[in-house]
């Protein structure tokens, strides 16, 4: 295996002033010197060991550059791999980020993807936990109260390729099978599209599935398309906004049946890090864990509020209009539903809803609008599940960093150095200004009070009618 120790290398003994270099960007340096801190190679080498060979195979990409690159996907806004490979040939600022060489080849798609398939999801799931454990050392967990909520990405896969279950037949054949049994022509298109058109619940999850990814489930994504999906659920942080589990389960899964499990991940995630103190000798998390969830509409049901009830956790979880309900036979559902009921209109209640869009809805877009994870390029719910757990931890990095620099990504670092010298330019102007205005008040008068100029201005006004003034 290769690890960062390996890859150390001794400084040129010959003046290089005809290589390229390039000063590096200061947040990627902030960045390693965190990560460096916490000793995070160190870690990584240590939960990937038994993944790989100490002679055997061909040269490997050491764990800790690994997670790194996967966690550029999320820095530099690139969806894919591919372009995340593509980005790391291109950029010196990169290469010094993951110690590459210039003389060094910078790994490529292929083994990127070959390196994530070989560690396992549990390894992931390790990287994720170190990181959380770094923001409860800074201070940034409380974990009393989270925010569940979740999003479906589009799959790496088409509907067009779907195919039955039971005979294995593609959506076409099918129509063409349906058509002749009917009576009407299958060769004519036009009759096909009529019949499909009239059909009722074409496509279902127990009957279709697609060929390249069969752990896919069709659903409606929210812009109104029907395709194969995968849904990501967070946990996050009411008070800091730091997510502390997620949990990846098929497009078309109800929210209402996967908030329990998302709630124990939490939990458990939480209460590993109870005892982690700040640097000031302080616990931050809350010593008896999760004590509050909040969700949106989408959660509401019986059977949810009941089961959260039962994990002696107070839901907050807004409630749809429902009309007069009828509760005969379900006294443990009316107390649950109805407690929850008289927390949301409380004034707690009604905060956390709230803050709701601050903390979760903001974490989304930076994982999934400007993180680059608008759709997925990896199949099967084991990938999807990793390529989700790197994304997060890597949106816990950005909340560390921009807690302690004050900007969580390049782009906004640039963003706040332009800002600054902006700042200092407009400063600069305005004492100019000032100078300026001073130094023509002092000027004019200076001139009023020299005797000379009095005499000067006065006689030459006094000359002109011809009188001797006698100065």
């Amino acid at each position: 295996m290769g690890t960062r120790k390996m890859r150390e290398r001794q400084e040129e003994l010959w003046y290089g002033g005809e290589l390229a270099t390039a000063p590096g960007h200061p947040f990627y340096k902030r960045l390693n010197e965190i990560l460096d801190k916490a000793k995070f190679d160190r870690f990584c080498e240590k939960s990937c060991a038994g993944f790989y060979h100490r002679k055997l195979g061909r040269p490997s990409l050491p764990p800790g550059q690994y997670f790194r690159v996967m966690m550029i996907g999320f820095f530099e806004g690139l969806d894919s791999e591919r372009g995340i490979a593509w980005r790391l040939a291109d950029s010196l600022t990169l290469r010094q980020f993951l110690s590459i060489g210039l003389d060094e080849k910078t790994p490529d798609h292929v083994t990127i993807s070959r390196t994530r398939r070989l560690i396992h999801a549990a390894t992931h799931q390790r990287i994720f936990s170190f990181v959380l454990e770094q923001l409860a050392q800074a201070g940034l967990i409380k974990g009393k109260t989270i925010g569940v909520d979740s999003t479906t990405l589009e799959a790496n896969a088409a509907m067009k390729s779907i195919v039955r279950r039971d005979t294995g037949e593609s959506y076409l054949a099918y129509l063409k099978r349906l058509a002749e049994a009917e009576g009407i022509d299958s060769k004519d298109a036009a009759a096909l599209l009529r019949m499909d058109r009239k059909r009722k619940k074409k496509t279902s999850n127990e009957e279709w599935k697609s060929p390249s990814d069969e752990e896919a489930e069709i659903t409606k994504l929210k812009d109104g398309r029907t395709a194969l999906a995968f849904k990501a659920e967070n946990a996050v942080d009411m008070e800091t906004g730091a997510i502390v589990a997620v949990t990846t389960h098929g497009g078309s899964a109800a929210d209402t049946a996967t908030i329990q499990e998302t709630v124990i991940e939490a939990a458990i995630a939480v209460a590993e890090l109870i005892a982690e103190a700040t640097a000031e000798g302080e616990y931050s998390v809350h010593p008896e864990g999760v004590q509050e969830v909040v969700a949106d509409k989408g959660y509401h049901s019986n059977e949810a509020v009941l089961g959260l009830d039962e994990l002696a956790v107070r839901a907050y979880i807004a409630e749809p209009d429902r009309g007069r309900r009828k509760w005969f036979g379900k006294a443990a559902e009316k107390a649950a539903v109805y407690g929850n009921r008289r927390r949301i209109q409380g004034n707690r209640g009604k905060s956390l809803q709230r803050r709701r869009g601050e903390r979760i809805e903001r974490n989304f877009a930076h994982q999934f609008d400007t993180g680059g994870l608008d759709r997925l390029y990896v199949r099967g719910q084991e990938n999807v599940h990793k390529k989700f757990l790197i994304q997060a931890a890597a949106c816990n990095l950005a909340l560390l960093m921009r807690s302690k620099y004050g900007a969580g990504k390049p782009k906004a670092a640039h963003n706040g150095v332009v800002d600054a010298i902006l700042t200092i330019l407009v400063v600069v102007k305005a004492v100019e200004d000032i100078y300026a205005v001073s130094a023509a008040i002092l000027d004019s008068t200076f001139r009023v009070s020299r005797p000379s100029d009095r005499c000067h201005s006065f006689f030459g006004r006094r000359e002109t009618a011809g009188l001797d003034t006698g100065c």
